[in-house]
């Protein structure tokens, strides 16, 4: 699915491969990229289940970046860190595996989305903060704030994996209040 089609999805507040399947298994993802902009590229995917257990957490090499400065304050993911690492295309067939008929929850979908082809293998595709924010009934939040509200306390923000906990916690605490 093209990232202008999740986008619409998303803004509908449609899930673009909606199942009534509550029993689905549910994942989550998280990235850290080069930048902010759709021509960035992902640094660093993580994917957990349901239970915390890691489905996949590696760095990515970039094919079109050689440094990302302003990025690298944030998430502190250096070029030197990526150089052995493999890239999204080396691994696309292993991230198709884990979110195939899947819901896959991300905060801020439709960015992370936009870097992610292989999600059109998922049953559907959640936006942890949108949702948040309807039930909160405010504007978008990150997500450090929104684990603030909802009690969980976490270190090592804007790395993928101290992430997926923490959206993970945010959706559970979603899910418990409907």
């Amino acid at each position: 699915m093209d990232c202008l089609r999740l986008e619409i999805a998303f803004e509908e507040n449609l899930n673009p491969h909606a199942s009534d399947n509550e029993s689905m298994d549910t994942v989550y993802l998280d990235t850290e990229t080069t930048g902010l902009h759709e021509s960035d590229e992902i640094v660093e995917l993580t994917i957990i289940d349901d239970n915390e257990e890691v489905l996949i957490d590696t760095l990515l090499k970039p094919i079109n970046h050689t440094k990302w400065p302003k990025a690298q304050n944030v998430h502190g993911i250096s070029p030197m860190d990526v150089r052995n690492a493999p890239t999204q295309k080396q691994i696309s067939d292993k991230i198709r595996d884990v979110v195939r008929d899947t819901r896959v929850v991300i905060y801020n979908a439709p960015y992370d989305s936009q870097y992610l082809p292989e999600l059109e293998e998922a049953a559907e595709v959640r936006c942890a903060m949108r949702e948040f924010a309807e039930w909160n009934k405010s504007k978008w939040l990150n997500l450090t704030n929104a684990t603030k509200i909802v009690g969980y306390e976490w270190k090592g923000a804007h790395r993928a994996l101290a992430d997926t906990k923490a959206l993970r916690a945010v959706w559970h605490f979603l899910q418990d209040k409907e």
